[in-house]
């Protein structure tokens, strides 16, 4: 009985991180600022890298609970539709990458996740708590704040 509401809760949260995400895309908040980080390895990530699919930037951070609670889910959901044309990039904005590295070796995710110790990107996008996303549809000229924000 426990495992089944469980299940229902992930599916219910999954559900509603897809749906947010697509509902508030009215509330454009114009060219999404270009970004170019490097991932855990070193290798430079850019947003333009990824025009033409639907593209969800995702701030998180490791001494976040919130955020280590979602990734799983983001990760599901990434993996369901990434065929379809979606895209799912983890920006981290630890100041210390081995912190990092560390978290991503007990929860593993198959979405890039990109370093932002600098925390331009997060700034350029205006984002104050932890976790927060961003989507935009066909094209990544435009993303919207999804409303996941922590706290709302």
């Amino acid at each position: 009985m426990k495992i089944s509401t469980i299940n229902v809760f992930k599916r219910c949260a999954l559900a509603a991180i897809v749906i947010a995400s697509t509902a508030f895309a009215a509330d454009s908040g114009g060219p999404a600022p270009p970004f170019t980080l490097t991932d855990i390895a070193g290798q430079p990530g850019t947003l333009s890298q990824y025009k033409g699919q639907v593209v969800m930037v995702n701030f998180w951070a490791t001494w976040c609970g919130p955020c280590q609670q979602e990734m799983p889910l983001l990760d599901q959901m990434y993996k369901k539709y990434k065929p379809a044309g979606f895209t799912l990039i983890g920006v981290n904005v630890d100041k210390e990458a081995p912190a990092v590295k560390e978290l991503l070796a007990r929860k593993p995710v198959s979405f890039p996740v990109l370093l932002d110790p600098a925390n331009q990107v997060s700034k350029a996008y205006h984002v104050d708590e932890m976790p927060s996303s961003v989507i935009g549809p066909q094209g990544s000229d435009s993303l919207y704040p999804s409303r996941l924000q922590a706290g709302r």
